[in-house]
């Protein structure tokens, strides 16, 4: 699961009213290679909670996006390069997604999250 899903995922249990951000509990992430494309990423930024990219980099040992951010970073080869990275390039592939209301625990196993929902929670 890429660091783009985890972005615009969160928790919808019943009564939970701020499921966002999903923590993130790491077994296995892998880094694979996409091709760079400026134009998605430009498009992409309006639409990513940047705090929650950051702490889910960092979570996967990926330090290297600033803390704050403003849209005219977006003409930095170098800021593009590093957003490509985190928000396309770093895949939890085992591991858990948890709600940071309940606690619940959504497993993450072979890159796809489990986010379906118990009776209770419904």
């Amino acid at each position: 699961m890429r660091l783009l899903t985890h972005n615009m995922l969160s928790s919808n249990i019943k009564g939970v009213a701020n499921g966002f951000p999903l923590g993130l509990e790491v077994q296995k992430f892998v880094e694979k290679q996409v091709d760079f494309n400026p134009d998605f990423l430009k498009n992409m930024f309006p639409k990513i909670e940047w705090k929650a990219l950051v702490t889910a980099a960092k979570t996967m040992g990926y330090a290297e996006l600033p803390e704050e951010v403003e849209s005219s970073m977006l003409e930095s080869e170098d800021f593009l390069q590093k957003f490509h990275h985190a928000l396309l390039e770093l895949h939890l592939e085992e591991g858990a997604l948890i709600c940071p209301e309940t606690g619940r625990r959504f497993a993450v196993t072979k890159g796809i999250p489990n986010m379906l929902l118990h009776e209770d929670e419904v």
